[in-house]
């Protein structure tokens, strides 16, 4: 496992190097600069404050210039200010990164207490009525955008029952280190969770009937059927345990995929999230902070894989992954 480690960890940095310029160019081919966005809600400010300002943060450099100067500071770990906070960048994300964190997580594990038991009972009722009602709700969900059952979830469990608040990520009189702390933080998070987590079960429900049905079939159920282990054993014990193989492979992927997918449910339900933060700044063109989200994303996605193969060698030593 070390040496897969290692070896993925080498592999990493060309993709990194690659993302970086990525990322870099999509942020100089937006229009216009850092600064626009700033000074055109101030109409006092003169062109000359604005061309000092511009050969202050070396915005006139040659693009190759501006990108090594922006890797070389990223590496010792300064993405520079936010142009509209007037603060480090690091400090900005910093304020909502552990939001979007513990929203991913709880939508994780809200995914995989609904998707596992629907995935076992659809692939061993398979073609029953259960089923047919299983598998009708993953082609809705596969329809359905996220932002619309947001919204509709908000509307109903939000306003009109009252029963979750509508919007932030904690109660405002709550007391930071408090128990009734904690507790506001969940039950603000619980709605946006659970309705980012009906759309992302869908695909998991999938994976595992399918797996599970192709499983039914395999010799060593057979071979248990013929020493005499009942059929609750049997689905109990045996089929789940090759089955979950797939779903253990792309934990990763769906753990990283969850921080970047929170936009929209993060601005639906104004929960204060990376995903907030992003939309805002594309909308101030606060190019800073775009450029360090995106690249953390990436690196997040990168990191995922890997993280989906350790988990997948560890759980089944049979596969060689290179």
């Amino acid at each position: 496992m070390w040496k897969l480690i290692i070896r993925r960890c080498f592999i990493m940095i060309p993709q990194l190097f690659l993302l970086s310029v990525i990322v870099f160019m999509i942020a100089q081919a937006m229009p216009g600069d850092p600064l626009t966005g700033f000074y055109q809600s101030n109409p006092n400010i003169s062109q000359e404050v604005i061309d000092a300002q511009r050969e202050r943060y070396g915005l006139n450099d040659p693009w190759y210039v501006q990108y090594v100067r922006w890797v070389g500071n990223a590496l010792q770990g300064d993405f520079g200010d936010s142009y509209q906070q007037r603060i480090p960048v690091t400090e900005v994300i910093d304020n909502r990164i552990w939001n979007t964190i513990w929203l991913s997580l709880l939508t994780l594990i809200m995914t995989y207490m609904i998707a596992i038991p629907l995935g076992l009972l659809s692939g061993r009722y398979n073609d029953t009525l259960l089923d047919r009602a299983i598998t009708g709700y993953t082609y809705v969900g596969f329809a359905a955008p996220v932002f619309i059952t947001s919204l509709l979830m908000l509307f109903l469990f939000g306003f009109q029952l009252g029963w979750f608040p509508t919007g932030g990520s904690v109660s405002p009189h709550a007391q930071p280190g408090t128990f009734g702390y904690v507790l506001s933080k969940i039950n603000h998070m619980l709605l946006p969770a659970f309705s980012l987590a009906i759309i992302t079960t869908v695909s998991t429900v999938q994976y595992l009937r399918s797996e599970l049905i192709d499983q039914k079939q395999s010799d060593y159920v057979r071979t248990a059927r013929a020493r005499g282990a009942s059929e609750r054993r049997i689905y109990l014990k045996h089929l789940p345990r090759n089955s979950l193989l797939p779903i253990a492979a792309f934990f990763g992927y769906e753990l990283t995929g969850l921080i970047g997918g929170t936009i929209f449910v993060e601005m639906i339900f104004s929960y204060p999230g990376m995903g907030q933060l992003f939309l805002s700044s594309i909308m101030q063109r606060d190019y800073s902070v775009v450029t360090t989200m995106v690249l953390l994303f990436g690196v997040a996605s990168i990191l995922g894989a890997l993280l989906s193969d350790i988990i997948l060698s560890i759980v089944d030593p049979r596969i060689k992954i290179k």
